[in-house]
């Protein structure tokens, strides 16, 4: 029998930097995968999504070259290959797991391809063999949550309701797509395949999308959504799939939608398969955690999706890390107060910390500023005049509590906040900072001067 210090069940973003920092600090590991190295993320998640939607927005940007002065006289000529578009995506998947291998190789892990039965915590079969462990780390993931509705599990046998996953690999354009639920997932979808010219509708539960982030933004997006055609339906409950239909109940009459595909993206649930013999404590989120990553078993660990608290590739590899780093002997926690949330969108959504409403909850006396992208030279210039950036300070000493951001760039943009925030900064720190100009960076600047009372490029409202 096999022995190591580190045994990683997972190997996504969590699992496998898990197992590269646990290799590095000198602990014996070995991960265990059943699917392919990178996990959700890497394979059918965050890298193929965004390739894909790289894709849409250049063809959106063809089909309004005239918006920039260049003429393209027969748009008929131009037209969308969905295999290439799958081809590009692959050839970036494969070379990102690729990667993933080699480090995981090259820090001297051992790599196990098959499903991990945990016997106890500190015995695990993969295949034919028993590997034996002094510590667990359980990175097993999540998967698309399939709701309990009359005719959908025959809706997906025939083809027409597609989740997460199998969107990915469209064999056609659907003329008509329809999106049940109005989280991240959806949204991003729902912005691609509207650029790429399909009829959208999303069918939202919820009086607003993206219920979860700054109310601000989600109306903004939610406009941005409605301009450029996507139809969004609230206060939906659903009743039942008929192939390629769905019926729902919107404030109390019924109706039916029909489309080529039918997006089912309501949320995500752990795998907790194979895990039966740990007895861990858990909730309807998932394993649950303390800030150490720890389970209510000595010895035993969960991080990423399995867990619950954020369901981020980002965050994953950071809980990786802490739960390492405890193993071999650090005091490390998790802090959960300072994540960003991205939604590739067009134009981003990025977020972190508070949103105004929360920060008022709980009790702070606070000072918001906004400004516009419209007042903004490189938005301008560049034709992207939609979105803002918030920032919601707390009124007495300008720490920075949250900030908000729709851009074209947010999603790299919002690393600033998150900084600001991790250094316990203020507005002055920020509005004191020298932006270049011209940089859509120069609206965090300008938004911190706001909230100061003087602003620079705007008026005071």
């Amino acid at each position: 029998m096999k022995q190591y210090d580190i045994l990683i069940l997972g190997a996504g973003p969590g699992g496998y930097v898990a197992a590269i920092k646990a290799a590095q600090m000198g602990a014996k590991t070995a991960v265990i995968e059943a699917g392919e190295v990178g996990g959700v993320c890497l394979n059918v998640g965050c890298i193929p999504t965004k390739t894909l939607l790289k894709s849409a927005k250049v063809y959106e940007y063809v089909m309004n070259a005239s918006k920039y002065g260049i003429d393209i006289n027969d748009k008929s000529a131009v037209s969308v290959n969905l295999d290439a578009m799958v081809k590009r995506k692959n050839q970036a998947v494969k070379r990102l797991t690729g990667g993933v291998k080699m480090l995981l190789e090259k820090n001297g892990v051992d790599i196990y391809k098959g499903f991990g039965e945990v016997v106890d915590k500190n015995t695990v079969k993969v295949n034919d063999e028993t590997l034996s462990t002094k510590n667990l780390i359980i990175a097993t993931g999540s998967s698309p949550m399939i709701p309990d509705i009359e005719g959908i599990k025959e809706s997906f046998d025939q083809g027409y309701a597609v989740t997460s996953t199998e969107v990915l690999d469209p064999k056609e354009l659907p003329e008509h797509l329809i999106v049940i639920g109005a989280g991240t997932i959806s949204i991003e979808f729902a912005t691609m395949y509207n650029a790429l010219g399909s009829k959208v509708t999303i069918l939202q539960r919820s009086p607003r999308i993206l219920s979860g982030i700054d109310k601000d933004l989600s109306e903004a997006m939610a406009k941005v959504l409605t301009k450029k055609g996507v139809k969004i339906i609230y206060g939906v409950k659903q009743k039942k799939f008929e192939g390629n239909k769905v019926t729902v109940e919107v404030n109390g009459e019924e109706k039916t939608f029909e489309g080529d595909k039918i997006l089912v993206s309501l949320g995500r649930t752990p795998n907790l398969k194979g895990l039966e013999n740990l007895n861990l404590e858990t909730d309807r989120k998932g394993i649950i955690t303390d800030e150490r990553l720890r389970t209510n078993i000595e010895g035993v660990y969960a991080i990423g999706d399995i867990n619950g608290k954020h369901l981020l590739a980002h965050v994953a590899s950071a809980e990786g890390i802490i739960a390492v780093e405890n193993i071999m002997g650090k005091d490390s926690k998790m802090s959960y107060d300072r994540i960003p949330s991205c939604i590739y969108s067009f134009p981003e959504i990025a977020t972190v910390g508070l949103t105004e409403d929360e920060a008022r909850e709980k009790g702070y006396d606070i000072v918001v500023g906004t400004f516009p992208l419209s007042a903004n030279g490189k938005a301008l210039a560049e034709g992207d005049r939609d979105g803002f950036v918030k920032i919601v300070a707390n009124k007495e000493y300008g720490e920075i509590l949250g900030m908000h951001m729709m851009a074209s760039t947010a999603t790299d943009m919002i690393a600033e906040g998150v900084m600001t925030m991790e250094l316990e900064g203020t507005l002055e720190d920020l509005a004191r900072g020298i932006h270049p100009h011209p940089t859509l960076s120069e609206t965090v600047m300008e938004a911190a001067h706001l909230a100061l009372g003087s602003p620079i490029h705007t008026l005071k409202s």
